[in-house]
């Protein structure tokens, strides 16, 4: 499974309410007749706070993160370069979004995400994460993976998926390196509510874990987000 995903920033002109109404009423219904598209979710951020984590933000100021599912890159690019609502969704695009980052990542569950009724009762927070600069991908993605059996041994967490990045986007369609992107991966961890999120967090475990996110971590911005499933 590929999970291609934008990272959105109203325009300045837009109120946050006008934004996300128009991103679910109007261009979710666009967005959603991409050929091939498996899964489609809107993720609204309502909160930008770190709660229950102290680590250096990156300079990331977001409205929300869009997350599109497809079998393989080879059909998320087709879907978005060569199909005919694509021109359309651009445009759609520049009405109402002032930046837009495209990352394309290859997902792996650690703790289940649970069924989409149970889903919606929980807190979402999404996380964009930074590597060490004398850190490589490879090792990088050796010590995110090791990082999971510590967020297994938190008590609270209710699921947890990591998105390590493949392929980034500055621009919408035109592909970039890690210098002009400088992002490894989107985390996604759902809890009952906040004060769950914290007393996480505040446990010898979830101090552990933070403990060995600093060996190979150098930002970590977290967004609460509100998210809501179109397809």
């Amino acid at each position: 499974m590929t999970v291609r995903m934008g990272l959105i920033r109203k325009k300045a002109d837009w109120t946050f309410d006008e934004f996300n109404r128009h991103w679910r009423e109007n261009h979710g219904a666009l967005a959603w007749r991409a050929p091939g598209l498996r899964e489609y979710w809107q993720n609204p951020v309502v909160e930008r706070l770190q709660r229950g984590i102290e680590f250096a933000r990156g300079p990331w100021e977001l409205d929300g993160f869009s997350q599109l599912s497809f079998d393989d890159a080879t059909q998320s690019d087709q879907a978005f370069n060569d199909s005919g609502m694509a021109a359309d969704l651009v445009q759609d695009e520049q009405h109402f979004i002032g930046d837009l980052h495209i990352v394309t990542a290859e997902p792996s569950v650690v703790i289940p995400v649970p069924p989409r009724d149970e889903r919606a009762k929980l807190l979402k927070r999404m996380s964009i994460i930074k590597r060490l600069p004398s850190m490589s991908e490879e090792d990088f993605r050796r010590e995110w993976t090791v990082h999971g059996h510590y967020v297994r041994r938190m008590q609270g967490v209710s699921a947890y998926r990591q998105n390590v990045l493949v392929a980034r986007e500055r621009v919408k369609g035109q592909p970039c390196g890690y210098e002009q992107l400088p992002i490894d991966g989107i985390v996604e961890l759902w809890f009952k509510d906040v004060a769950t999120l914290e007393a996480a967090f505040d446990s010898d475990a979830g101090r552990r874990t933070m403990a060995h996110a600093r060996t190979f971590l150098s930002e970590i911005t977290a967004f609460v987000v509100a998210e809501r499933q179109i397809l």
